[in-house]
């Protein structure tokens, strides 16, 4: 390849500062002889270099680096690059900031109900609930990190706060001081409202959150998460608030009703499918620490028709409670609306399963569907009393 005249150039004015550097190779018959034989090789190598390697190799080099014939802080491989890019998404995914919807999809719907039942709202009940139902969640969450960390389980798990912090200590005191703080919340509008029957149903939600994940229950590792999830956030939690946010000074004690018993079922269908769901690319790992979370005794195949029964089951059950009046009309009407969610749910877990670096993505589907559908509960309950007065709650007992 012949030598250009830039590169040629080059070489002179590098060669005439070099001479003018060190004059006394110049004195020397040995040394000059050895000085123009290694300047002889560095026309050759200079003039071989293509263009696009000398790009490649100036683009890798460090902006700070003080010498540039160092090679040695280069990245050596793609691996490094995708790590930097993975823990830019560290914190996020540590910080879990969409499962937060499922303390505020129980408490809205809750809302939505003792609406439709009483025409009231408490603005000042429902914000320090809010507060208080995220300060337990991510109580649920940091615990649920630590005991992790215990058992194995997170050990590759970059994303695990105590990974993340380096401290269990710290972790868990954190977590079991936001437990109380939270806790302490909910008690106070307990005791404003004067429903002490809201205070238990929170209780026994607290409850089954402390014995899914923490020694000596740890009910999560025997496969028993999906029932007491569903149990925590369904039934308990979205009865309690509806209880909590539907009682005035003139009502102590608003009736339970088949619209409160129905959205709870529905609101506890769609946080255990997000459970269900996180699991999909942890099967290797719960298996080894022992964890047999269903996932782990279906295996991801069987698992995937399980969502698919179960977002099936979710809107049969929509339907059978919207033709028994169970819920309102254009309740129903609204929740159809999220069927393209659902069925993009099933798909993607019926595509992706057998990968578990694409089915990680899979719980962010189902926590689309929850806040979705949640929604359209919620407006579908307000609607229903702001719209008509025709549709009357069947009363359970009181």
């Amino acid at each position: 390849m012949a030598v250009s005249n830039s590169s040629m150039v080059s070489g002179v004015k590098n060669l005439q500062s070099h001479i003018t550097r060190y004059p006394g190779v110049l004195h020397s018959s040995k040394q000059s002889l050895q000085f123009c034989f290694n300047a002889r090789i560095f026309f050759e190598k200079t003039s071989n270099r293509t263009h696009s390697e000398i790009k490649q190799r100036c683009r890798c080099l460090p902006p700070n680096s003080k010498d540039k014939s160092d090679f040695s802080a280069l990245p050596n491989t793609h691996e490094d690059e995708a790590e930097d890019v993975s823990r830019a998404t560290l914190i996020w995914r540590a910080i879990k900031l969409p499962i937060y919807s499922v303390a505020l999809v129980p408490l809205s719907v809750g809302a939505a109900a003792a609406y439709l039942q009483t025409g009231t709202f408490s603005t000042r009940r429902y914000l320090v609930l809010l507060v208080s139902s995220v300060l337990i969640i991510t109580w649920l969450n940091l615990s649920n990190d630590v005991y992790d960390f215990d058992t194995g389980a997170d050990k590759n798990k970059k994303e695990s706060v105590v990974n993340l912090v380096g401290s269990r200590i710290g972790t868990l005191v954190a977590a079991y001081s936001l437990l109380i703080l939270g806790f302490i919340g909910l008690s106070w509008v307990s005791v404003e409202a004067g429903n002490m029957r809201a205070i238990l149903l929170l209780t026994c939600a607290v409850i089954c959150g402390y014995i899914y994940q923490c020694p000596p229950f740890r009910l999560s590792y025997q496969g028993l998460g999906e029932p007491l999830c569903f149990a925590a956030f369904g039934p308990f939690a979205t009865t309690a608030f509806y209880l909590l946010l539907g009682t005035a000074s003139e009502i102590h004690y608003i009736p339970l009703t088949g619209t409160i018993l129905s959205v709870s079922l529905l609101v506890g269908l769609t946080t255990t499918l997000i459970l269900f769901c996180s699991h999909f690319h942890q099967v290797e790992g719960d298996l080894a620490v022992g964890k047999m979370s269903p996932l782990v005794r279906l295996g991801t195949e069987r698992g995937s028709r399980v969502v698919k029964v179960a977002v099936l089951t979710l809107y049969s059950l929509l339907v059978a409670l919207g033709l028994s009046r169970a819920l309102p009309l254009i309740c129903s009407f609204l929740c159809a609306l999220t069927l393209p969610m659902g069925k993009l749910v099933v798909s993607y877990v019926e595509e992706n399963h057998k990968n578990k670096w694409e089915i990680f993505m899979a719980k962010y589907y189902c926590v689309r569907l929850h806040t979705l559908f949640g929604a359209a509960l919620v407006t579908g309950l307000v609607a229903a009393r702001m719209l008509t007065n025709r549709h009357v709650p069947k009363l359970v007992f009181r």
